[in-house]
């Protein structure tokens, strides 16, 4: 397969060849991630394409990559982002604080699962995993009396219509870096990393960089309810991060402005770690102990 790619100005009449990859966590679906090894199962073989040199680039969700790269690849760009939040997925409610009481919740996110039990401690979590068809056709059987899934993965399948209710940031905050997407690429490829930078988008980079700053900071794992948003505001970027218990009893939350600066990324990544400081005072010195599925 192939995908032109364009880049305004300077369009690329180019055509790349595409290699699908089934990767460990696309395969192991008996738990939860933090139960079999956590995001790095979505990662690791396209990783090793790339370093063994039969890629050029990877393209990744990117709140499915670890804190931190492995040594050799770097983010060469992130395209504009798809719409970051969550939606609401059921055939008995029209939204989720509408549901019946001590209803099932498909989930394998421990975020999405705390969020939801802050507000609704009754409802009951199950794992549901797989790829989006997967899940709604278990949602369909009567697997699961409702799920949440990113919006921006059932638009780009085409699939937007079967979302019951798109949650508000308000009322869901999505995790670090849901719609955007990852370039990686070799740290010393610097033909890849010139092309990459042609796709990237300037205001998508700086919150994302709040983001994911502000998750190496906490944990950078997916054992550990955390969730945070980061968006422009004409010339500011508006952030807000929060941290849960596993069973949602507890939420922390903390909110940091910062002046939009596309040539200043340590700022951005700055505002995430102050932004997790604050929480981890909120939330006391031994958080992990207590907020984390170890």
């Amino acid at each position: 397969m192939g995908k032109a790619l364009g880049a305004g100005e300077d369009e690329l009449d180019l055509v790349l060849p595409v290699e699908t990859f089934v990767t460990a966590g696309d395969k192991n679906l008996a738990g939860s991630l933090a139960e079999i090894g956590g995001k790095g199962l979505f990662t690791k073989e396209i990783e090793e394409a790339l370093l063994s040199g039969a890629a050029r680039f990877a393209v990744h969700s990117m709140k499915d990559m670890p804190a931190q790269s492995p040594a050799g690849l770097v983010t060469a760009a992130i395209p504009a982002r798809e719409d970051p939040r969550d939606c609401f997925l059921s055939f008995v409610a029209p939204e989720p604080w509408d549901l019946p009481e001590n209803a099932i919740i498909g989930a394998a996110s421990v975020r999405r699962i705390a969020q939801i039990l802050n507000r609704r401690p009754d409802l009951q979590p199950q794992t549901l995993r797989g790829n989006v068809g997967t899940r709604l056709e278990k949602l369909k059987n009567g697997e699961a009396d409702a799920t949440f899934l990113a919006l921006a993965g059932l638009k780009r399948l085409g699939l937007a219509a079967e979302a019951v209710k798109i949650m508000p940031p308000g009322e869901m905050l999505p995790a670090v870096g849901q719609g955007a997407l990852c370039i990686q690429a070799r740290a010393d490829d610097e033909d890849a990393l010139a092309l990459a930078a042609k796709i990237s988008c300037s205001t998508s980079t700086i919150c994302v960089a709040v983001e994911r700053a502000f998750l190496a900071a906490l944990d950078g794992s997916c054992r550990t309810p955390i969730a945070g948003l980061a968006v422009r505001e004409g010339d500011e970027v508006w952030f807000r991060g929060e941290l849960l218990s596993l069973d949602g009893a507890d939420c922390f939350t903390v909110e940091r402005r910062i002046n939009f600066d596309t040539d200043d990324i340590s700022a951005a990544e700055e505002c995430g770690r102050k932004a997790a400081g604050a929480l981890r005072t909120q939330a006391g010195a031994d958080f992990m102990k207590r907020y984390s599925r170890i």
